[in-house]
């Protein structure tokens, strides 16, 4: 079988190997591929995998062999869906693999922004701890965080990851979720979207992005949340009104905002979360650690053996 990777690149930069897919089939591994490209490199093939490259009806029309599109993530916006299931094309998704490490990120956030870490380490190597004249050395508040309330919307594989990190700080947990009383353990209370705003101290994102979790995140909910709570966006940057989130930063009525994905990837140079004060922004590497894109990369292998094997797994568009 013909497979072609049009963007392997974010996936796999060279760190990790390619070869039980090219045990499987017969590869061209692309590291990154323009709009125009899509059509010529995969002419021939009947399987493409593709992470962020879009794969619309028009493409599809153009490529008469296509019969599989993975998709290297989770979310599978970038593939026309209802034309790939109109057509028989199997379109799989890799669902789950990142959840550690995101949990992992929305504390690294926390964490700096309560202890402020890497502020503190700067002003160390500037010279300020060794002309201190006490044995230790700080210039902003320091937070703990047991005993603060941490606000959850969505109770996926990572928003319950993040809670139950959450739990062992010794943290409270609100949690706007489809699951019911009886899914959740004791230590998680549901909340209706206006009690978790009100309430939370943080406030972390773990839902997906669909039209009505769209700017979710918006200058009258902005308005709920305490002057000194913290926002954190693991998930889908159009979860926020990004010039809202940025107006309430500069006016005060937050504490401070972690985000590591917006609304346009790389952003535009006039992002206002740029310019936004107390604003912590990195660029979108929460899923990236070595062992979730090896679990990626694995989970990928193993759809397109199912594929082959004539049961797809992870099939989105049955």
């Amino acid at each position: 079988m013909k497979l072609v990777v049009l963007d392997g690149y974010a996936a796999n930069p060279g760190d990790i190997a390619w070869d039980a897919l090219r045990a499987i089939a017969d590869c061209t591994i692309y590291d990154r591929t323009s709009v125009d490209q899509v059509v010529p490199r995969s002419l021939t093939a009947e399987a493409i995998l593709t992470n962020k490259v879009v794969i619309s009806a028009d493409t599809m029309a153009q490529l008469p062999e296509l019969r599989y599109v993975g998709v290297l993530s989770t979310g599978y916006n970038v593939v026309d869906i209802d034309e790939a299931r109109r057509r028989g094309i199997v379109v799989t998704n890799i669902p789950a693999y990142s959840t550690a490490s995101v949990a992992q990120m929305v504390f690294a956030h926390l964490l700096n922004i309560t202890q402020h870490v890497a502020h503190h380490s700067a002003e160390v190597h500037r010279g300020r701890w060794i002309s201190s004249r006490d044995f230790c050395f700080w210039d902003t508040p320091l937070t703990e965080l047991a005993g603060k309330t941490m606000g959850i919307v969505g109770l996926g594989h990572t928003g319950m990851a993040t809670a139950r990190v959450a739990l062992g700080l010794g943290m409270k947990v609100l949690a706007y979720t489809s699951k019911s009383r009886l899914q959740l353990t004791a230590d998680i209370e549901r909340a209706d979207m206006d009690a978790l705003f009100s309430r939370a101290d943080v406030l972390s994102l773990h839902c997906p992005l669909t039209p009505d979790t769209h700017h979710l995140v918006n200058a009258e909910r902005l308005r709920l949340m305490k002057p000194t709570a913290i926002l954190i966006n693991t998930g889908r940057g159009p979860l926020v009104d990004e010039q809202a989130l940025a107006n309430a930063l500069s006016a005060g009525q937050i504490g401070a905002a972690a985000v590591d994905v917006l609304s346009t990837e790389p952003p535009r140079a006039d992002n206002p979360l740029l310019r936004a004060p107390n604003c912590y922004i990195t660029p979108h590497i929460a899923w990236a650690t070595l062992e979730a894109r090896q679990r990626l990369m694995d989970i990928a292998v193993a759809n397109v053996q199912a594929y082959i094997n004539g049961k797809p797994i992870n099939n989105i568009a049955q």
